[in-house]
């Protein structure tokens, strides 16, 4: 028996089968879709490789521009750490007190980032303290030894931090351990984008020559929803204060240095879990007291 004659938007396989047009776009569509969710899983594992110590499978070769643009998913890996910290209060929870699981968290977060934001803190504070110009500054900061205004420094934030946890309503806390480490590394891509590297060499001059607007912008539609869902109206105010936070370090190490580098990243993302932490505190605070 003859077959019909076949439909021009037909395609033929081994001259017995074919698809239809809308077929092909169909699988097509497909494909492409399937590329792109693993170019976003990609730079999202990137994302966590080099933001936090976490054993997952490491990517032997990728693009310096790759790095860059991983940047978009760094509100996510914040996530991804802040879910570490709630099961790990979960846990502890059941065996210490309220206190000592507090400050449990606080070490185990600077466990997950490898400390490498508090190394960027403290270098940051040593700078500022030297009063020097810009290379001395920048001499500052790369010197691996760490100061007593450093060392102020970093003690003072990581108390900070912990006061501020511990404020933090029992019921409202699992919310807002998964939204301060987002809108940290949110603070990052803020600092970053548009930013001119203050030296050529280092991972922060990897980050910024792949960086663009697009970066930022899908951060913020991933940080935006996060702080609602999570915190409300006290997850919005946090937002927009990390936000102004970000643009001000930006704004004053492009003035005195031309430009950043990591230390400045890890600075910006240590205050602004710090900034973020106060203002959901104070904002819950006043609600509670006022309404």
């Amino acid at each position: 028996m003859s077959l019909s004659k076949p439909n021009k938007k037909s395609i033929y396989f081994d001259g017995n089968c074919f698809l239809s047009c809308s077929q092909t776009s169909f699988l097509l569509d497909a494909s492409n879709g399937l590329k792109q969710t693993v170019k976003i899983m990609r730079r999202y594992i990137i994302a966590l490789q080099f933001l936090t110590i976490l054993p997952i499978p490491s990517l032997k070769r990728y693009e310096p521009s790759e790095l860059g643009r991983s940047a978009a998913w760094f509100p996510l890996v914040g996530f991804s750490i802040g879910a570490v910290l709630l099961l790990a209060d979960t846990v502890f929870s059941w065996i210490f007190p309220r206190a000592l699981v507090d400050a449990l968290l606080i070490a185990l977060l600077s466990l997950l980032t490898g400390a490498l934001h508090l190394d960027g803190l403290a270098d940051v504070f040593d700078g500022i303290a030297s009063r020097g110009d810009k290379e001395k500054f920048l001499d500052v900061m790369k010197d691996s030894r760490v100061g007593a205004v450093g060392v102020a420094g970093l003690v003072m934030i990581v108390l900070l931090k912990y006061a501020a946890l511990l404020a933090i309503p029992v019921n409202l806390k699992p919310e807002l351990l998964l939204l301060f480490p987002s809108l940290g590394r949110f603070a990052q891509v803020i600092v970053m984008t548009g930013a001119k590297a203050v030296r050529n060499d280092g991972l922060g001059a990897s980050f910024l020559s792949g960086m663009t607007t697009v970066q930022l912008l899908i951060a913020a539609c991933c940080i935006i929803p996060l702080s609602w869902f999570l915190g409300n109206i006290a997850g919005l105010v946090a937002l927009c204060m990390v936000s102004l936070w970000a643009l001000s370090v930006k704004f004053y190490f492009t003035r005195r240095l031309s430009g950043i580098n990591g230390d400045i990243v890890g600075f910006s993302s240590e205050t602004a879990e710090l900034i973020a932490l106060l203002c959901l505190t104070a904002t819950i605070t006043i609600i509670t007291r006022y309404t």
